[in-house]
């Protein structure tokens, strides 16, 4: 999951996506209405966290503006305003959910998660694939009946490649969806985290590699030897 933060305290919106990032969650930072629309424009994001007193554009603003868009984002307002009236305003803006300052960032983490399964609600919760079983919420995979511990950011590439149900996923997307703003375009994470990753799952190798294309689940394993897939 990716996700915006629309914060312009800086030391809270750092507090956040460093949280966020430790429970497998990659999150951008946009400090005013402007760089939020910038970032909306030319990132794909699962879910819009929006404060809505922001300078440049208003975090109201913000919200009309994804809801004209079609996208179908959902949009959860973290804001200090907690009268009865201000969340009903929010509500009719286009907010999906609504959390007030002060709050626990497990809660926020929960209601993200709530959201982004709402979101996906015409996919089942618990996702099968080639022998895979990944369940997003609990945070577990099994490869035919067998618990694989894998790392958050292995997790979260797992996640991407499993909702492609086969088809190929560029390097380019997995670094956009399963990293932030901040990961290098030229670096060799993404090789690296998948070649990690399919080893976890063990053989036979179920991870495709697909030279200058990208990757995918194969839904027939492959019982070659690993060679250079990463």
């Amino acid at each position: 999951m990716r996700v915006l933060i629309v914060e312009d305290e800086r030391l809270m919106a750092e507090a956040i996506r460093d949280g966020l990032r430790l429970a497998a969650i990659a999150a951008d930072i946009a400090g005013d209405g402007d760089t939020a629309l910038e970032l909306l424009s030319v990132n794909a994001y699962d879910i819009a966290v929006l404060d809505r007193d922001i300078p440049g554009p208003s975090g109201d603003e913000i919200a009309q503006r994804i809801v004209a868009s079609g996208s179908g984002m959902p949009i959860l307002m973290l804001t200090a305003a907690d009268r009865l009236d201000d969340k009903a305003t929010g509500f009719e803006l286009g907010a999906d959910d609504y959390l007030t300052k002060p709050f626990e960032l497990q809660e926020l983490v929960l209601r993200l998660r709530a959201l982004d399964r709402r979101r996906a609600y015409n996919r089942p919760p618990v996702r099968e694939i080639a022998g895979l079983r990944l369940d997003p919420f609990r945070r577990e995979v099994y490869r035919d009946g067998r618990y694989v511990a894998l790392t958050r950011k292995q997790l979260a590439v797992l996640e991407v490649l499993v909702a492609a149900e086969g088809g190929v996923v560029s390097a380019e997307e997995l670094l956009a969806r399963a990293w932030d703003e901040n990961a290098d375009p030229f670096t060799n994470a993404v090789r690296i985290t998948v070649s990690a990753l399919r080893k976890r799952l063990g053989e036979p190798w179920i991870i495709t590699t697909l030279p200058g294309t990208g990757y995918r689940i194969g839904t027939q394993p492959d019982t070659g030897g690993e060679g250079d897939r990463g």
